[in-house]
Parts: structure tokens; sequence; C-alpha cells
């Protein structure tokens, strides 16, 4: 069971590690525009179009992946005091209650508003000569469904702390460096932190 949640948890690790080459497709693509626009004074059209597209496909498609890595908000405030069995609840419930139904709806909203744009074969018209609009609303769907997908493996990890008494473990990846942490690892303390700083001041006087 394990290397099937493993399994699943890499498949939205690489799509999510995949679509964000977007943030540097789209930062290339307004670096351009502005030059274009300002210095070249050849202002493209299409150019806003295809920021929203860019910037909504990666968002639509990191969602899989933040949920891989629990990343998702949520009232850690209150829930963090709660035992892995009462969190394991509390996800077991809420994934049932709203979560399923409402990612089923976007997958079936979804397929139906992108068969429609293929049907008629639709064009952005928020700007002219907009571009293409059905690749950009076919992301919808099959962002839905790998959340779906990653959803369940989140449920059955919920079943498995309910029935083990913690949680069971994830795909790990690179996450955000907690400083209290990387103080530990490199056996630095606050006060070392301290005397540096005065010893930078007093340098810097000098």
């Amino acid at each position: 069971m394990q290397k099937t949640l493993f399994f699943v948890d890499k498949i939205s690790t690489w799509v999510g590690q995949a679509f964000s080459w977007f943030i540097v497709a789209l930062t290339l693509h307004v670096s351009w525009e502005v030059f274009s626009r300002y210095v070249l004074d050849n202002p493209r059209a299409w150019a806003f179009d295809v920021m929203i597209m860019f910037y909504g496909t990666l968002f639509m498609m990191a969602g899989a992946y933040t949920l891989a890595k629990n990343g998702h908000v949520r009232g850690d405030v209150i829930y963090g005091f709660f035992s892995p069995r009462a969190q394991a609840a509390v996800d077991l419930t809420l994934y049932i209650v709203f979560f399923i139904p409402g990612v089923v709806a976007l997958v079936w909203a979804g397929y139906t508003y992108a068969a429609e744009s293929w049907a008629i074969n639709e064009n952005s018209n928020i700007t002219s000569e907009g571009p293409t609009d059905y690749p950009f609303k076919t992301v919808i769907p099959v962002a839905g469904a790998l959340i779906l997908v990653q959803g369940i493996v989140e449920i059955i990890r919920c079943i498995i702390c309910l029935k083990q008494g913690h949680w069971p473990s994830r795909e790990e990846d690179v996450q955000e460096v907690d400083v209290d942490k990387l103080k530990a690892m490199v056996h630095v303390k606050d006060e070392d932190i301290a005397k540096l700083d005065q010893y930078v001041v007093k340098e810097q006087a000098k």
C-alpha cells in the first residue's frame, strides 16, 4: 500500500515540478513584453491573455503537488493541538463532505467547459488577436483529475492514521528552510548571532 501511495505522490510531484517551469516562461514573457512595449514601441495585444494562461496553468497543475506535500492552508492554530487520530478524523470528514464532491464537480464541469471550447475552436476575447482558449481550458479537468487521485491517496492516509495512531510517511521534496532547525544543525545559538552582530557593527564603525 505504501508503495502505491508513494507512486501517486511521485506523479503529483513530477507534474508540479514540470509545470513549475511556467514561472520561468512567464517571467521571460513578461520581461520581453515590457521591453517590446516601452523600448521597441511594439506591444502585442495577445500578451495579456498568455500571461493569464501561463499563471492559470501553473496554479491549477500545482494543486495535486501541493496536496501531496501537505502544503494547502488549514487552521493550524487549533488543528496542531489535536492528536494524529483526531487530525485524521477531521481531515477524513472534510475530504468526504467537501473535497470529493467539490473536485468531482470541478472535473465534470471542466470537461464540459473544455469540450465546448474545442467544439467551437474558441479564441480568447479578452483582447484582440486573442490566442486559442481550448488548450488552456483543458487544463481544468486534467488538473482536477490529478487532485482527485491525490485526494484519494490522502483519504487512505487518514484511514491508516486512524488505525495506527500516527501519520504514514510521504514522498520527500525540497521544503522551505526552517530557521530554527537550520540553527540546530550547524550548532548556532541566538547568543552567537548577537555577538557576531555586535562585532560587525563595531567593524563598520571604525
